[in-house]
């Protein structure tokens, strides 16, 4: 029962707005009786106003006006810097619950990991050492408040209803903070490593990416148990609870850069995940994946990622950027990455790939934003203005190098009205 709490039915799934009220329709009634029923099932609440005691907020990635920001990659060795001085990132637990808090103290949206099980090779083995992201992300869920963290899922390594059990754990720790982003498969030699196979073609990959969604989907979705007779899983009697938090889909995040990698994206995720080359390129690139999204009547938004190395002047950041990337560039590893991109994936054009192979060293390919911080609010506002969303940050020691980008970059971007002050600080509101 309701025990004298307020309830906003605007949170419901099948809930029509009207002027001043709200219409319900079947699926808003059966939203309500599982509110009812929440003592025995939590999970089923609605997505907004009050219940039990317990503000239910919206999920602020979803929902913010904002220009996200985020971090990638601090799961990894190295993080997204393939370098052998000896301050690149050190991908300790420590280090990642420190900087966690740190992000979240701050208003930062979202950390963003890697899967991955052998590194590329080279002098430093860069991401020889990972963080497995399923328990990285429920540590770090547990000690924030409105950080979103997101779980990064091999279609091929992991079975469709164990994952959905894994996030919607994921989202009652975090109270409606985890997400998914989900990987197709690309790179052959760690597929090999695991004894999996890995289809030729990118739209084998995706087909049997999207029956893997599919499935968790409908576990996240339906209520009671059900039977699933596709052509890659045979599943009978399977339910799901917990629910995800609330009963609403976390978001769901893919990086893709062939065409059928990208319609995937579109009819599945909430945020499609390409690199930047130049903003006058990307500009081109997003309003057409917009513009397909429309069509598709998806919401999708695009994000991108970057690498940051801000300092007093211009040229303190490009002596530090040449001293790690390229008087120190751990190039062999560089050398591999490449091969395996050029191989394997689409995620770079492949006309530019190898100019690239200078951002390989700083940032795994990401937009550079190198300068004061001044130049690197212009690097951020630019990407905005192409379109994107938001972006990932990295740094090559994210724990010390952060603090400068906080103090002196985020109050840049609130001042020329890319984010709001206080961020998720103030739980997006």
């Amino acid at each position: 029962m309701l025990l004298g709490s307020a309830v906003d039915f605007r949170g419901w799934r099948g809930v029509t707005r009207g002027l001043g009220h709200c219409q319900l329709d079947a699926r808003c009634v059966r939203g309500f009786i599982r509110a009812v029923r929440a003592p025995h099932y939590p999970c089923a609440a609605p997505a907004s106003g009050i219940l039990l005691g317990r503000e239910i907020r919206m999920r602020k990635i979803l929902n913010t006006k904002d220009f996200v920001l985020g971090t990638f990659a601090t799961n990894c060795s190295g993080g997204m810097s393939v370098t052998k001085i000896g301050e690149r990132w050190d991908n300790s637990w420590e280090n990642n619950a420190k900087l966690a808090r740190m992000l979240d103290d701050a208003g930062i949206d979202f950390m963003l990991p890697i899967a991955r099980w052998i590194g590329y090779g080279g002098e430093t083995d860069f991401h020889g050492s990972v963080l497995e992201t399923i328990t990285w992300a429920a540590g770090l869920l547990a000690q924030t408040k409105n950080l979103t963290v997101f779980a990064t899922i091999h279609t091929a390594a992991n079975h469709p209803a164990v994952v959905a059990k894994q996030i919607a754990t994921l989202d009652q720790i975090g109270q409606g903070r985890a997400g998914l982003n989900i990987v197709a498969g690309w790179n052959r030699p760690e597929y090999e490593a695991l004894g999996l196979p890995l289809a030729a073609g990118h739209d084998k990959r995706y087909s049997y990416a999207q029956e893997w969604f599919d499935v968790i989907k409908q576990i996240w979705e339906r209520d009671g148990a059900f039977n699933y007779d596709g052509e890659n899983f045979h599943l009978k009697g399977i339910y799901g609870l917990p629910k995800p938090w609330h009963g609403e889909r976390p978001p769901i995040l893919n990086a893709a850069g062939s065409g059928e990698g990208r319609d995937f994206a579109i009819q599945n995720a909430n945020f499609l995940f390409t690199p930047a080359i130049d903003p006058a390129r990307s500009k081109v690139e997003v309003a057409e994946l917009k513009a397909k999204a429309r069509a598709a009547d998806k919401p999708v938004q695009v994000l991108t990622f970057s690498h940051v190395v801000c300092r007093p002047t211009e040229q303190e950041a490009r002596d530090y950027l040449r001293h790690f990337a390229q008087d120190n560039a751990d190039w062999a590893a560089v050398d591999n990455l490449v091969a395996l991109q050029f191989a394997n994936a689409q995620s770079f054009p492949h006309d530019l790939l190898a100019l690239i192979r200078d951002r390989m060293a700083a940032g795994h390919g990401g937009f550079p934003l190198v300068g004061t911080p001044e130049q690197v609010a212009d690097g951020i506002c630019a990407l905005a203005e192409a379109g994107f969303k938001g972006t990932t940050l990295s740094f090559v020691d994210y724990v010390k190098e952060f603090p400068y980008f906080r103090d002196t970059v985020l109050p840049i971007l609130e001042a020329r009205g890319l984010r709001q002050p206080g961020g998720s600080r103030n739980g997006g509101q």
